[in-house]
């Protein structure tokens, strides 16, 4: 009986954790990697600051992931390259070059804690000269 109420205790904390585990900033870097909008768009804030070459602006949720998804249709991507990652005033930030049929684009992208839950609050595309 001990033995499984000690299976049980295990199989409820794995559980748990997997259900409360924040994304890290890899998780976006992977994601942008694959050009999803889907697997991008369940890190985005409610709100999220969004710079690229033709607009620059704050949109909600439903917005930024229209933005996002013709950015990616218009946009092939190809690679993302993470070369910098770090901390800063309670956010978490990633630099990259995302790779494209149509050119290469410095890729920023910001995550700060809200709740329970992290979530990317900045994504910047602009490209590489």
């Amino acid at each position: 009986m001990k033995n499984h109420l000690g299976l049980v205790l295990i199989g409820a904390s794995l559980l748990f954790f997997s259900f409360t585990k924040s994304f890290t900033v890899d998780d976006v870097a992977t994601a942008i990697r694959s050009g999803n909008i889907s697997r991008l768009s369940v890190y985005l804030d409610n709100r999220v600051d969004i710079s690229m070459p033709d607009k620059s602006d704050t949109y909600s949720k439903s917005q930024a992931e229209m933005i996002i998804r013709d950015f990616f249709n218009n946009n092939e991507v190809q690679n993302f390259r993470v070369k910098h990652k770090g901390e800063s005033s309670g956010s978490e930030f990633c630099v990259g070059i995302l790779q494209t049929r149509n050119g290469d684009f410095q890729t920023t992208f910001f995550v700060k804690q809200k709740g329970d839950r992290q979530l990317l609050q900045e994504l910047r595309f602009l490209p590489v000269e």
